[in-house]
């Protein structure tokens, strides 16, 4: 099997099933090398645009559900298009990027390829999109909810009630109070104060 049928066969493995033509289209259209990975705690994909490559590079986790896993490829490939359209010299997520981001996603914008309760916050998300679709609670919940691992014990911090302890990467916090999208935590064996993300994923004590 060629790239061609490679690249189609997995994303109708890994997006929902009436968005991987467009998907598949999309890199057809401006060729990219394209990989899907191990997890990386760190980011859900990636994209650097290389001036010594002549073929660009886009990665994403293969762990991914298939909406979380749509979203954060036609993102990465934003990225791509917005470099090659408007230069090296322009933001990450500048406006051109959360332009060409809006045009390349809004063809899958309808219930057909998303759920009615991610689409709701996606749209809004997409008014003034994030350099990343986590940093937004609403959608990131939306999203999370359809997880086929997730486990029982893990919450979202914004979920956890003030006052309860909760344990991140190993260490105790108490949560305290929320500050937009981060959540003012104490950690009980030190008593040091730090600011946490409201969506980061904890495992209550």
């Amino acid at each position: 099997m060629n790239h061609d049928g490679k690249f189609l066969e997995a994303f109708k493995k890994h997006v929902p099933e009436y968005s991987a033509q467009y998907c598949w289209e999309l890199w057809k259209e401006v060729p990219f090398n394209f990989y899907i990975t191990r997890t990386r705690q760190t980011k859900l994909g990636d994209f650097r645009y290389r001036r010594d490559r002549r073929v660009q590079t886009i990665t994403i986790n293969h762990d991914l559900n298939r909406f979380q896993f749509l979203i954060t490829y036609i993102h990465e490939v934003a990225h791509f298009r917005a470099f090659e359209k408007f230069g090296l010299n322009i933001k990450p997520h500048g406006a051109e990027w959360k332009a060409t981001f809006r045009i390349l996603l809004s063809p899958l914008l309808n219930e057909s390829v998303f759920p009615k309760d991610i689409l709701i916050p996606l749209k809004r998300h997409m008014a003034n999109p994030k350099a990343s679709s986590g940093a937004d609670l609403f959608l990131s919940k939306a999203v999370k909810h359809y997880d086929e691992n997730k486990k029982s014990d893990v919450s979202l911090l914004a979920d956890i009630i003030p006052g309860e302890v909760f344990e991140l990467q190993g260490r105790k916090f108490q949560k305290e109070v929320t500050r937009r999208t981060r959540v003012l935590c104490h950690e009980i064996k030190t008593g040091k104060k730090y600011l946490i993300s409201a969506h980061a994923e904890v495992k209550k004590v």
